[in-house]
């Protein structure tokens, strides 16, 4: 327990100097509350909670749905964070363009005209098997950025394989 000097009454003519007592303070109860009080913060905190996005797949029995060449926008994931891009279908002899995953490269491409002033694009996106998963990810992040809201993740087919090598 904390315990406080107390003062002798002197008189005026009487000069004596009171004895300098030590002063001795109980910590302990202190460090009970400060314990309770961390304990009682850690149990009742939220964490962060995970960030998921849901994506509804297809089933396999499903009706295979054609979009047509002008509606299609691929979009390949490929190897060293390279990411690939082409309006249509390999057979129409598209031109290969090459982009990032930044805000100034494949972000710039989802909200052009092009892309954004057609009502009916589908974005495909494809991913080698050399492409990183964290690549598809940001990509998908990238079409929840830009509010894209028709777009399907596809396997790659030999024509896109085609299409890459000849690059």
């Amino acid at each position: 327990m904390a315990q406080v000097p107390e003062k002798q009454n002197t008189a005026k003519g009487n000069k004596k100097r009171a004895r300098s007592k030590g002063f001795h303070l109980d910590m302990t109860p202190m460090v009970d509350l400060a314990s309770l009080l961390m304990t009682f913060f850690m149990l009742t905190t939220t964490f962060a909670r995970f960030q998921t996005m849901e994506i509804n797949m297809p089933t396999a029995q499903g009706p295979d749905t054609p979009v047509p060449g002008k509606n299609a926008l691929n979009i390949v994931l490929d190897e060293e964070d390279k990411v690939y891009y082409y309006f249509g279908y390999p057979g129409d002899g598209p031109e290969l363009r090459e982009t990032d995953l930044s805000a100034t490269g494949i972000r710039q491409v989802l909200l052009n005209e092009e892309v954004k002033g057609n009502p009916d694009m589908v974005v495909l996106v494809k991913a080698t098997a050399s492409s990183r998963f964290k690549n598809l990810v940001d990509a998908l992040d990238e079409l929840k950025i830009t509010d894209t809201r028709k777009y399907a993740l596809v396997e790659l087919r030999e024509e896109d394989k085609a299409l890459l090598a000849a690059r």
